[in-house]
């Protein structure tokens, strides 16, 4: 069993942002991503945590570093979209969701699309921004093909997730989940540690299910939830389209996203929807389990739970192997940095 190294939240989000700043992103960008990758440790997702920072470093190398900041493309009093210029989706995402939430404050909704980005992130990250301002939000991401359609062997879909969010009295209620079995994260997660996937998650490139991560990233992820997920993950490679993507975007580049955020005032009395959307969380909680069972929760409940748990203790715990991996990055992204070797 692999040993576990603490970290301190303030040490966790330093160390972030020193690899970051090695890696060649400005303080500012270099704090926003830190804060998020920070966020999913928080909240137990950690394929999508520090280890994140391997994988941002090993993208940068095989494809350089974005020569341009997002740009605003087209633009109307209601909607924007944004030309992501191969910049990481951290970003990019953050940006989209500003304007979002900036024009449906101003306008009563906002869209937003983006194109030419890679690594989006949690979803419920940007849709907890949103609920905080009173604003119901809807968020979808495409991705590289690494999915088969139900049914098939073949990659045509991303791990595609799409986000649902809604302000309430108590805590907003947030549904973010990928389209596929298991996320490119978690075998990327489980390739680095030497861990199986779980049955059922992918096929081989013969076509045979297999639990090895190298042969699911030779053959393709299984669609989450049959012909239902399969459906709603063809949904998600439109949206992605929406903003701009390709069909089916190139390996690790050219990601979607399309972003709509809007007050529920323009259909009813804001606080008579933040009032009965608390009361239908608590009738959900109050559901009486199946034999054996536990108690009912909520999307987002099991990840707002852990991050407030995480929070109180002021910890973290980073698998062994993959904090000596971030070590020897942030020691080589330096060496770099003091060398002149930045990708700027």
């Amino acid at each position: 069993m692999s040993t576990l190294h603490r970290l301190g939240l303030v040490e966790a989000e330093s160390l972030a942002c020193t690899v970051l700043r090695g890696l060649g992103y400005q303080a500012d960008d270099a704090a926003a991503i830190a804060d998020h990758l920070v966020e999913a440790e928080l909240r137990g997702m950690v394929e999508g945590g520090l280890s994140r920072l391997l994988s941002i470093a090993e993208r940068l190398a095989a494809k350089g570093f974005a020569s341009r900041p997002p740009e605003i493309m087209r633009e109307t009093a209601v909607s924007a979209r944004l030309d992501g210029h191969d910049n990481i989706g951290y970003l990019v995402a953050q940006r989209a969701t500003d304007i979002a939430i900036e024009k449906a404050l101003a306008s009563g909704i906002g869209l937003v699309g983006a194109n030419d980005t890679w690594y989006t992130g949690i979803l419920a990250y940007y849709a907890e921004q949103a609920t905080r301002r009173d604003l119901v939000f809807m968020m979808a991401s495409n991705a590289t093909p690494w999915v088969a359609p139900h049914g098939g062997i073949e990659r045509r879909l991303g791990t595609n997730p799409i986000c649902f969010g809604f302000p309430s009295d108590d805590a907003p209620i947030i549904l973010d989940i990928s389209t596929a079995s298991i996320t490119h994260a978690h075998v990327l997660l489980a390739s680095r540690l030497g861990e199986d996937l779980p049955a059922g998650a992918a096929f081989g490139p013969d076509g045979a299910p297999t639990t090895d991560p190298a042969a699911a990233m030779a053959g393709a992820f299984t669609a989450w939830g049959g012909h239902r997920g399969s459906g709603l993950s063809v949904v998600v490679q439109l949206l992605g389209m929406l903003g701009g993507s390709p069909i089916m975007p190139p390996p690790m580049a050219g990601f979607g996203l399309t972003i709509i955020a809007l007050q529920p005032g323009l259909l009813t009395d804001l606080a008579d929807f933040k009032r009965d959307a608390a009361g239908f969380a608590a009738a959900i909680r109050a559901t009486t389990p199946v034999a054996g069972g536990g108690p009912i929760r909520l999307p987002f409940e099991r990840s707002y739970l852990a991050r407030q748990r995480a929070r109180e203790v002021g910890y973290i715990d980073v698998n062994g192997q993959i904090f000596e991996r971030i070590l020897a990055l942030q020691a080589s992204a330096a060496f770099c940095e003091q060398k002149g070797a930045k990708r700027l």
